[in-house]
């Protein structure tokens, strides 16, 4: 955090008024992939990586951003927001201003750098570390006192209506709401939210990281969402009561595949079963049978791979290589797909065993060897007390 502070006072000069330090985390979903959106459950765990701000008000209504994600920077008056998105990371926390900046005319300006150290790209969830951290470091500095879900809603509208992105509410919530030592149980169709307990002294979370990068995979996703969009539109008026997706029996599916575009059909088997599957995943937890859940995270990336096909062979070798490992219970990609990275559930005293051949087959089969690291657990967005 230092060196972010240093690298603010580097771009905009050192003042009397004090900087001040923020840290809002990325997220891993364990399970529940491409639910939320269809109104399923998801059960995400906020990780110690995320991004970092350093912001310092201003006596003047001007608004500086940096960010060490880009070069250059971006200048405007708070009377006077910018209209446009220009495809940059700016948008990301110009969308959350331009939400809580309505109508407080006696908000000050500010300068603001954001960077961090969650990789980019990598499906875990940058974008929603920027945007609830952007929330938060506004509520702190303009004293707003907004509740957790307000944040949360100015960073899910942000993404949605400026960004862009049809992204359902799991990121924001599993940043939001965060909860160090447990797994967020979210149930997407009406926002309800539980802490589960995961036993870390026994198991571990780890993260393999393909190389592969997201940054072309928004429009993917977004036909992802469309196509979900008309498996309801065909299937909803057999399931009386049905209000998304995840509504929809199994047996519906089954009565009226037929009459479904192929590829339809394979969205809608994928979304059903994966919601099956994530109730299984909870019980299991629940229960303390880290091997049963394991196994509906891998079951989860052979749907992603043959019926959702967001899948990478990067990704499907890590995934591979995790499950053959000794000591893995579980692994499936996380994040949209499409590149990015790997999430595995292993035993702790393995653990070093397993990342090691994950990484050999890895590099044996594509050349270069992958990252594989821990992540723990995290609290969520909050200030840092810089000493």
């Amino acid at each position: 955090m230092r060196e972010h502070v240093s690298a603010f006072e580097d771009t905009f000069g050192e003042s009397a008024v004090p900087v001040r330090a923020f840290f809002s985390p990325g997220r891993v979903n364990l399970m529940g992939a491409h639910l939320d959106y269809n109104g399923g459950p998801v059960m995400p765990m906020a990780i110690d990586r995320g991004t970092f701000f350093a912001v310092r008000a201003r006596s003047d209504r001007r608004v500086r951003f940096s960010s060490s994600l880009e070069p250059g920077e971006l200048e405007f008056d708070l009377d006077r927001l910018p209209r446009e998105r220009a495809g940059r990371w700016f948008d990301y926390p110009l969308g959350v201003l331009r939400i809580l900046a309505a109508e407080r005319r006696t908000a000050c300006g500010f300068d603001l750098m954001f960077g961090g150290n969650l990789p980019v790209g990598a499906g875990l969830s940058s974008s929603a570390s920027i945007c609830v951290g952007t929330a938060f470091v506004l509520d702190t500095l303009w004293a707003l006192e907004l509740a957790p879900r307000q944040r949360v809603d100015a960073a899910l509208r942000a993404e949605r209506e400026f960004v862009g992105v049809h992204c359902g509410i799991m990121d924001p919530f599993a940043v939001g709401f965060a909860r160090n030592g447990a797994l967020l149980w979210l149930d997407c169709k009406d926002g309800s939210i539980e802490h589960l307990p995961l036993d870390h002294a026994a198991v571990g979370v780890a993260v393999a990281d393909s190389g592969v990068r997201r940054e072309l995979a928004q429009g993917a996703f977004n036909q992802r969402v469309a196509e979900a969009q008309e498996a309801f539109a065909l299937l909803g008026p057999h399931a009386p009561g049905a209000q998304v997706l995840r509504d929809v029996p199994l047996e519906v599916l089954q009565r009226f595949e037929h009459r479904l575009p192929p590829v339809i059909a394979r969205r809608a088997r994928h979304v059903l079963e994966e919601v099956a599957r994530t109730f299984i995943a909870r019980e299991a937890l629940l229960a303390g049978d880290s091997a049963r859940f394991g196994a509906q995270m891998s079951a989860a990336h052979r749907s992603l791979r043959e019926l959702y096909e967001v899948s990478v062979p990067e990704l499907d070798c890590l995934v591979d290589a995790a499950v053959s490992a000794p000591g893995v219970l579980g692994a499936r990609l996380t994040g949209a797909g499409f590149g990015g990275c790997v999430v595995i559930l292993m035993q702790r005293a393995q653990s070093e065993r397993a990342m090691a051949r994950i990484a050999d087959e890895f590099a044996r089969q594509f050349g270069r060897i992958p990252s594989v690291r821990f992540f723990g657990g995290d609290s969520g967005p909050r200030e840092i007390v810089l000493g």
